[in-house]
């Protein structure tokens, strides 16, 4: 119970950001947003209040804001679906299925993003704690924060906001399960 709670005092020191329904939230990410590209990998550099325009507010306010959504709210946190992640603002790809784990953190945990140019590192000595923030590569929007207590093979526990994440399940996977 005491790691626990210490994990959730790691990833969690802020407000909750505002409620709403995850799966139209993604949706309008990607419909309402030009910069929204899975194969585009050029930076995007869009100024704040055109952000603001596009985004919806609950991605708003953890991308650019850096807030934290409540914990144990992400429909990812426990997904065991195989594919990939990529950044809910403009489609960077950050994490395999196969690096996620279950950490009881309260939000979806990565041990390894899919490479080094996804995730950018700055130093977040907010609220009185020393932790390192993890910053989407492309569109430098606020995901989460790095532990250094996470498995093998990395020992890394990226503590990830659900709400910044979009999914899509591997086309094996998908072929696979409508077979069963």
């Amino acid at each position: 119970m005491v790691t626990i709670a210490a994990g959730l005092q790691q990833c969690s020191y802020s407000q909750s950001s505002p409620s709403a329904d995850k799966k139209q939230t993604m949706d309008s990410t990607k419909t309402n947003n030009p910069y929204y590209s899975k194969t585009d990998s050029g930076t995007v550099n869009v100024p704040e209040a055109e952000w603001q325009k596009i985004l919806p507010k609950d991605v708003y306010y953890v991308a650019r804001q850096k807030g934290t959504e409540r914990p144990f709210t992400s429909q990812f946190e426990h997904s065991k679906e195989i594919g990939t992640y990529y950044c809910a603002v403009c489609g960077n790809p950050l994490f395999k299925s196969d690096t996620k784990f279950e950490s009881g953190c309260g939000w979806p945990s990565f041990y390894e993003p899919i490479s080094k140019s996804s995730i950018i590192y700055t130093p977040d000595n907010s609220h009185g704690m020393k932790r390192t923030e993890v910053e989407c590569g492309k569109c430098k929007s606020h995901l989460g924060h790095v532990f250094d207590d996470g498995p093998p093979p990395t020992g890394l526990r990226y503590c990830i906001n659900g709400v910044i994440l979009d999914f899509e399940k591997a086309k094996d996977a998908e072929k696979k399960y409508n077979q069963q």
